[in-house]
């Protein structure tokens, strides 16, 4: 039996390359903190216009997170794949190809709607091709290869730049981008029977798309229920301060503050990142062994919010000191994936593209928003030097952009613990479960 009619090896082959994209997904929206003093060069920024140069990616990757969600349960998550991962990378080759601010930030709006569909379009994947029991482990294994993707965009990227300049850098990333679009197409079929091959066993008989009547319904259940705004709203602060830090600040904070180069200062968010990829897996397994969800995800959200407040108190931290609170918080950080398993389990399976989508879009609201306003704040704080025709910041300016993060953090804890007191009596909706209300 060969690889590609064995279901159990065919599924690993087709969620490879589904996060293949995904990985292209987190390089991408992160590249920026790499590139951060070539875009201000080539296109004579402040640090207000970097930051929506580098939010431009979330305006259509957070309005279309609902209708990725939609889409992928309507018309299964190969088509919508393929076609989103096609999209995002002829943006990347636009981006790299600008001669133009405006051009560069459309090309970055291309890159973000089709990097829209992936997430939403792996977990639908996963749920047809793996057991209930397994789910909350391939989201965090998703999460993670994501993870990855923002640890490519710190050294390796950097190094990349050095050596391709970032012009050919990203240029090269779209041409990987459609390559792996070819691939979902011909391999990451939505599910065993759409690929002519024999069931998995566990795994529930569900429908490979869902019809329109009914994902108007789940919709309705979905934004009536409080813990879908409790999810959402902690993704919000998280995501987008997360994103905003590792994706855009923490670079130029690392390079102003401690005197480093950018590819020095790259390392130590590559450090971070490898406990980005960590922490995810690890709490999904353990919670797929404990049936804990929400105990685990408040946890994770304390630890987000006590990290930033450590910089915000202190500013200047030791090299070694940022290089150990970047590693063990990102590990510790690896419970909040499990907001998706959670709002996946409180709905009908025929609708967990479409939950996911909905609570998917308040945390890329973050990332959209959060980039300005901790621009807005470091803006308030410039010298009125630059080196290297990049803007210089005070110390003091960077505490202020941490406490607004210290502060978001502490905000997602409180939704957490809401979130944890009001499902922990609850249990799980039975995997494969249709009801005409949800769980709670």
């Amino acid at each position: 039996m060969s690889l590609l009619s064995n279901p159990y090896r065919r599924r690993w082959i087709g969620w490879g390359l589904l996060v293949a994209s995904f990985f292209l997904v987190s390089l991408h929206r992160s590249s920026t903190a790499v590139l951060s003093g070539e875009l201000m060069r080539a296109f004579d920024t402040t640090a207000t216009s970097l930051g929506l140069l580098h939010s431009s990616f979330f305006y259509l990757y957070a309005a279309f997170q609902v209708p990725a969600g939609l889409l992928t349960d309507r018309y299964g998550s190969r088509a919508i794949a393929a076609t989103g991962t096609a999209v995002m990378s002829a943006g990347a080759v636009a981006f790299g190809l600008a001669s133009t601010y405006p051009v560069a930030f459309g090309g970055r709006v291309l890159v973000g709607l089709g990097a829209s569909v992936l997430f939403v379009a792996a977990l639908r994947f996963c749920a047809n091709w793996f057991r209930p029991d397994e789910f909350g482990t391939m989201t965090g294994a998703t999460f993670s290869v994501g993870i990855l993707g923002g640890l490519a965009a710190t050294t390796p990227l950097a190094v990349a730049v050095s050596r391709l300049g970032w012009r050919g850098s990203m240029v090269g990333l779209g041409a990987f981008g459609l390559a792996a679009a070819v691939g979902i197409l011909l391999v990451s079929h939505d599910s065993p029977a759409d690929a002519g091959l024999e069931p998995i066993d566990d795994v529930p008989d569900r429908p490979d798309v869902t019809d329109a009547a009914t994902l108007k319904r789940y919709v309705s259940d979905a934004v009536r229920e409080p813990e879908t705004w409790l999810l959402g709203i902690m993704l919000f602060f998280m995501t987008g301060i997360g994103i905003t830090i590792f994706g855009l600040w923490g670079i130029p904070y690392l390079v102003q503050t401690h005197g480093i180069s950018v590819t020095e200062a790259s390392v130590y968010l590559l450090v971070g990142n490898v406990g980005g990829m960590i922490g995810p897996t690890a709490f999904g397994w353990l919670s797929d062994r404990w049936g804990q969800r929400t105990g685990l995800i408040v946890f994770s959200t304390v630890v987000f919010g006590l990290t930033w407040t450590v910089f915000a108190v202190f500013g200047t931290v030791p090299l070694l000191l940022v290089g150990a609170i970047f590693l063990f918080s990102r590990v510790l950080r690896g419970g909040v994936p499990l907001a998706f398993t959670v709002i996946k389990e409180r709905h009908p399976e025929g609708a967990s593209g479409t939950v996911i989508g909905i609570v998917n879009t308040m945390g890329w609201v973050g990332a959209a928003v959060f980039p300005v306003v901790l621009g807005a704040a470091l803006d308030a704080y410039w010298t009125g030097d630059t080196v290297n025709g990049t803007r210089v910041y005070t110390e003091f300016g960077y505490r202020v952009a941490f406490a607004i993060a210290a502060a978001a953090g502490l905000l997602a804890a409180a939704c957490a613990i809401l979130l944890h007191v009001r499902t922990r009596a609850e249990r799980p909706l039975e995997s494969g479960a249709d009801v005409e209300q949800p769980a709670g």
